[in-house]
Order: structure tokens, then C-alpha cells, then sequence
């Protein structure tokens, strides 16, 4: 594919997941004031959309379509993975201390953190489970050598890094907001994106190592991303009494992130 081998295809695919939260983190340089509410509806509806898409097309059907070729009841392990992806969300966020951005109770345990280490919290808490799809898919075209799936697995990166430019704003903009000076709101910005590389490169190695439950894994990420959409993404895109930007949107995001996969895998 353009002459790269899919090693290097997976490398810029993960890296460009990172490098879009960090562009998205870097506009708090260019804008003194934070997002405007509908411009955040937009953006949370986009990213909704591409994750529901990127769920059902990115890692779904690839486990569906896994676990025929081993021999397996295809719905079981996408059943029951899936739920047990949302239910590791539910734990996290149940056990983990972190603060929403147009919340001011914090959730999880109680901690002595402050605002701000919360705020990074939250965003880093939900940046896992996409990480870990966009590793898990490269993972299972290399192990596979499919072309098709590496290309598949490349626009699930596109549309996860399109959709974490917004994010990347969305947190460096409020933390300055909040009195975080512009330099260390950039840096946390980027920072909570940082997780995602380091999810996606444990989900590389998870899928060379244990090839017979991919079909459980990639269920399992696409649950975990469907509990964030429904749980955080969704609801906040609804705020206000004009929603239809957000239910728009979201249409778009899934779109977007259907033709990505169609087109490229």
C-alpha cells in the first residue's frame, strides 16, 4: 500500500491518533476563550458518530468475521465480549477520580486530586478503549498479512484521529479557562491523548500473542467505545434545548467514518 510495508503502515497510524490530539490541544495558543457550547455539541456528536461507526465496521465485523474462520458460534464471543467492554468502562469509571468538563461533582473514588488532574482524568479514561481498537485492529492485519485489513485498520486511525482533534481542544481549551496557564494547558491537552499510542501498542502485541480470542478482544473494544458514546459523548452533544446540531452531527461522524472504512479496507 503507496509502497509502505504494513509495519509502517501500523506506526503512522498509531502515531497519528497521538499527533491529532496534540494538534487539537494546540489551539489553545490561537483562541484566548473556550469552545462555544454549539461548536462543542458538534464536535462531541461528531466523535460520536465516528465511534459508533468505527465499533460496528472497524471492529465488529472483523470479529464476527474472525471467529467463523476459527470455528466459532460468531455471536458468542461478539455478545459477550462487547458487554464485557462496556462493563470494564462502567468499573473505571466507578473506581477512577475524575471530573467532567461541565461537571462540577467529581465521580469515582474519593481522592485528594485537583480539578485539573480530573478533568485529564476523565479524557484519558475514555481515550483508552480507542486506543486499544486502533492497536487491536493493525494487530490482527499483521498477524493475518491481509491487505484489506490493514487498509481497514488505517481508517479506523483516520477516523479516530479526525475525531481527537476536537477532543484534544475540547480539554486544553477549558483547562485555561480555568486559570491553567496556556503552556501547561497544551501540555496536559497532549498528554491525555498519550494513552492512546500506548493502549494501541498493547493491543498489537495482544493480538500477535493471543491469536484465538481475538474475536472476544475486538468485541470487547468496541463495547468499551459504545459505553463512552452512550455514557458521556451522546448526552453531552444533547445539551441545551437546540440538540439538532449534536443528533446531526453525530449522523455525520458515522458517515464520515463508514466511507473511510469502506473505501480504504
Amino acid at each position: 500500500m503507496w509502497g509502505l510495508s504494513a509495519i509502517d503502515i501500523t506506526v503512522i497510524g498509531i502515531a497519528f491518533i497521538f499527533v491529532m490530539t496534540t494538534s487539537g490541544s494546540a489551539m489553545v495558543f490561537f483562541f484566548k476563550n473556550a469552545m462555544n457550547e454549539n461548536a462543542k455539541r458538534i464536535f462531541l456528536g461528531f466523535a460520536a458518530g465516528v465511534m459508533i461507526a468505527a465499533a460496528v465496521w472497524g471492529l465488529l465485523n472483523p470479529a464476527i468475521a474472525q471467529a467463523e474462520a476459527n470455528g466459532v458460534i460468531s455471536w458468542i464471543p461478539a455478545s459477550i465480549g462487547f458487554l464485557l467492554g462496556g462493563a470494564f468502562l462502567f468499573m473505571l469509571d466507578i473506581i477512577l477520580p475524575h471530573l467532567h468538563l461541565d461537571s462540577n461533582k467529581p465521580e469515582g473514588l474519593k481522592s485528594s486530586f485537583d480539578r485539573t488532574t480530573m478533568l485529564v482524568l476523565a479524557v484519558t479514561l475514555h481515550n483508552i478503549p480507542e486506543g486499544l481498537a486502533v492497536g487491536l485492529a493493525f494487530g490482527l492485519a499483521l498477524e493475518t498479512g491481509d491487505a484489506g485489513l490493514v487498509a481497514s485498520a488505517l481508517g479506523l486511525a483516520i477516523g479516530i484521529g479526525i475525531q481527537n482533534f476536537p477532543e484534544g481542544a475540547a480539554i486544553s481549551l477549558p483547562l485555561k479557562q480555568d486559570h491553567v496557564s496556556t503552556k501547561k494547558s497544551f501540555f496536559l491537552g497532549a498528554l491525555s491523548g498519550a494513552v492512546e499510542p500506548v493502549a494501541a501498542v498493547i493491543g498489537v502485541v495482544l493480538a500477535g500473542a493471543l491469536t484465538t480470542i481475538m474475536p472476544w478482544m475486538l468485541a470487547f473494544a468496541a463495547g468499551a467505545m459504545i459505553y463512552v458514546v452512550v455514557e458521556e459523548l451522546i448526552p453531552e452533544a444533547q445539551l441545551g434545548s437546540h440538540s439538532n446540531a449534536g443528533t446531526i452531527s453525530v449522523m455525520l461522524g458515522f458517515v464520515v467514518m463508514m466511507i473511510l472504512d469502506i473505501a480504504l479496507g
